[in-house]
């Protein structure tokens, strides 16, 4: 069979016992003229492919560029040099897509985000994209399973609605009028949108909040998971014209099973992501610290990814009231110097992110873990203990 294969992950999990296997990939590098790096995405890592001197063509040997994609069948063996344990040596190789060198613009070097943000059609193929998306796909499976597992009903919930959620924010439009000004008018010369599609106006969904309430008081517990849409004119990284939310609603819980939910929800989809995506979060690890060495000190973080993550899994969350949290930074000297760029004004304001930060890094004394959380009607504020 053609796709009778092994995934490199897998292959690279095993002991070189002299098997033979076949292997599909794409070029990472080519040198010698004999060894070839092979991904396939299922891992940063690579299969080293050793074609013998003297047993292929040139013709194919040339072939063998950045990005091509190749079919490897032969014995895997424990390798001599460094870097690898083991090698793929190849009895046969087949060239099942060629890529032109010249005009292929990714090569074997680190690319900034810069550069890869105007290649989008490519860089998947990068390490750093590759470890973000596995990474998210794994934290995707461990929302469902750890609903799945605690009972709830997973719901979806309209995408285009009328809904606007208790105003949780701007809303994109959604219509097959015209918009070169003929569409039909009301007699005030409104928009009539009883001539639209949905003989209404309609929107992008900002929240499944609406029918995720409404399932909660016939199902119990339900979630959703799904995009969402906000037309915030925002060009800041806290803000996205469009993400995926997640959305428990649950019928008999009180505060404190919210803040208990959320507190084992977060811990679950950290542990699993340590447990399963160890490897590429100790690449984006060191990526992050990389960067960060062209920062000032001050701006550094005084804990690492991974030691970041292995915080909240330790430690149990800081709780404490709306109020609790209002009193402390009313009376706190970042407020009475007015260093906060929204001062404390009193009772009733909402908190911004610089708020959560004093309380988890500077009251709390926990630098370098800024995971404050705020449930929705500010009763209670979470920040990690």
């Amino acid at each position: 069979m053609f796709n009778q294969r092994i995934k490199i992950k897998d292959l690279l999990a095993t002991a070189p016992t002299g098997q033979q296997v076949t292997v599909m990939g794409w070029v990472r590098t080519f040198r010698n003229n004999q060894f070839i790096a092979l991904n396939d995405g299922s891992t940063n890592n690579n299969i080293q492919v050793v074609a013998e001197l003297g047993k292929f063509d040139d013709a194919l040997l040339r072939r063998f560029t950045t990005s091509a994609a190749l079919k490897v069948t032969g014995k895997v063996i424990a390798s001599l040099g460094k870097g690898q344990k083991m090698d793929l040596v190849a009895d046969t190789i087949e060239v099942l897509g060629d890529s032109d060198a010249e005009a292929y613009p990714l090569q074997p070097k680190k690319h900034s985000l810069e550069f890869l943000r105007e290649k989008a059609h490519l860089r998947f193929r990068t390490n750093t994209f590759g470890s973000v998306f596995r990474v998210r796909h794994a934290l995707a499976f461990a929302v469902h399973k750890f609903f799945h597992d605690k009972g709830f009903l997973y719901m979806h919930t309209p995408i285009i609605t009328a809904s606007d959620a208790e105003g949780a924010g701007e809303m994109f439009r959604v219509t097959t009028l015209p918009l070169d000004g003929s569409a039909p008018r009301t007699e005030s010369g409104e928009v009539d949108f009883s001539q639209d599609f949905f003989g209404r106006s309609a929107n992008l969904t900002v929240s499944g909040q609406l029918e995720g309430e409404l399932g909660a008081t016939a199902f119990g517990d339900i979630y959703t998971f799904g995009p969402t849409f906000r037309a915030e004119n925002s060009n800041t990284a806290r803000h996205l014209a469009e993400f995926w939310m997640i959305e428990p609603e649950m019928a008999f819980y009180d505060l404190e099973d919210n803040a208990n939910l959320a507190e084992e929800f977060i811990k679950y989809l950290i542990r699993f992501a340590m447990e399963n995506n160890r490897e590429d979060l100790e690449f984006l690890a060191q990526r992050l610290a990389d960067e960060e060495k062209q920062l000032p000190q001050d701006k550094r973080s005084e804990l690492g990814l991974i030691e970041k993550l292995e915080f909240v899994l330790n430690n149990d969350f800081q709780r404490l009231t709306y109020t609790e949290a209002i009193e402390i930074l009313k009376e706190s000297n970042y407020n009475k110097k007015k260093k906060f760029q929204y001062p404390v004004t009193g009772w009733g304001m909402d908190l911004q992110s610089e708020h959560e930060r004093y309380l988890v890094e500077k009251h709390f004394k926990k630098a370098g873990n800024p995971h404050g959380l705020s449930c929705r009607n500010q009763s209670v504020l979470y920040a990690s203990k």
